[in-house]
């Protein structure tokens, strides 16, 4: 039998989820409340039912799920109302804006024996799972630098994602995905964190950063998020003893990977470049590399509600745990520190 969810916040993420939900052999949607009536009646408008409050959400026996998809900063307030009223919760991401509100999540829902999750749906993004499985399946040898890159040249958001109280940002709104993302690629602990913040067009929150998480096998992984960029760097770029993979964007079948059939290439021709020559940087003969094409890895991200409607009825564990939520925000909270201290920062040592 499929769930009823009630979302709370029809914005953009909320009208997301109404769409996917419409569409999910899982989940029914009960129906939407947002302190806008501007929402409310749009929502009407599209034959979807309106609650006059939050509290008349959380009292309708019906409602299974409720989707907290508001501004950042009152996610806390609403997920723990919706527990301890009984019902399961998630939340839009991020879950909030510090570890020590997460807690007090998280033992809300220990307290009511209710599920509560995040809703990190970057972990279905088709460029994400190409990536992952030229990590996992070892064509490139040991991998020793993973880069992943989400740029764009419109500058931060000008409603409440620009505002710091309301939890705004970059490293919020997107480094919390791409957080997620390294820690669901490389298995191991994180032993430290460098970052710096940019501040471009907006000087109360950052509108791009840049992240180094450096594992305890000496692997890298950088992390960049831009919004003043008008000539965009690789979607992800990664290198391994034996070869490279490079995707310019987010389409899987514009990415490649070349590896090295034989290293020791004999004849080497130099490149002239206008003040010397190199052997070094010379593109290597077509002889000893091999290019392989990407492959694609089917992906669905309804598998989200399907897991959490399962998780639920206690057929399957819940695929976004709250451990995995406490470690991204944990990691974006040393990011912070690092940026106002100018010093990496020692982190799952």
């Amino acid at each position: 039998m499929k769930k009823n969810v009630a979302i709370v916040g029809f914005g953009g993420m909320g009208g997301w989820h109404s769409e996917y939900i419409l569409k999910s052999d899982v989940v029914n949607l009960a129906g939407i409340y947002d302190i806008s009536e501007e929402r409310m009646e749009y929502a009407r408008q599209k034959g979807i039912r309106t609650y006059a409050s939050l509290e008349e959400v959380l009292r309708d026996p019906a409602v299974d799920i409720v989707l907290c998809a508001t501004p950042n900063h009152v996610h806390p307030e609403i997920v723990i109302q919706a527990l301890q009223a009984g019902k399961n919760t998630i939340s839009e991401k991020p879950v909030c804006l510090n570890s020590s509100s997460l807690a007090d999540m998280i033992a809300a829902s220990e307290k009511s024996g209710k599920l509560f999750t995040v809703h990190q749906n970057r972990r279905w993004d088709g460029d994400f799972l190409a990536m992952k499985k030229i990590y996992d399946n070892g064509i490139l040898g040991d991998i020793f630098n993973i880069e992943s890159r989400v740029q764009g040249s419109h500058g931060i958001p000008g409603d409440w994602r620009a505002k710091k109280e309301y939890g705004g940002g970059m490293m919020l709104d997107w480094g919390v995905h791409l957080i997620d993302q390294a820690f669901q690629m490389i298995k191991e602990k994180a032993v430290q964190i460098y970052a710096r913040m940019d501040h471009v067009t907006n000087y109360e929150v950052d509108d791009g950063f840049k992240m180094e998480i450096l594992f305890e096998s000496g692997k890298r992984y950088f992390v960049e998020v831009g919004t003043s960029n008008f000539i965009t760097m690789p979607r992800w770029y990664m290198q391994g003893e034996n070869g490279t993979a490079m995707m310019p964007g987010w389409k899987v079948s514009e990415g490649k990977i070349v590896c090295c059939e034989n290293w020791k290439q004999e004849n080497v021709i130099p490149v002239k470049t206008a003040a010397g020559l190199t052997k070094t940087m010379a593109p290597r003969d077509k002889d000893t590399v091999r290019t392989h094409d990407m492959q694609e890895i089917p992906s669905d991200v309804h598998d989200f509600y399907r897991n959490f409607c399962k998780a639920i009825d206690g057929e399957e564990p819940q695929l976004i745990t709250h451990p995995q939520i406490m470690r991204v925000m944990k990691a974006m909270e040393a990011a912070f520190l690092s940026d106002r201290t100018g010093k990496p920062v020692d982190f799952e040592k």
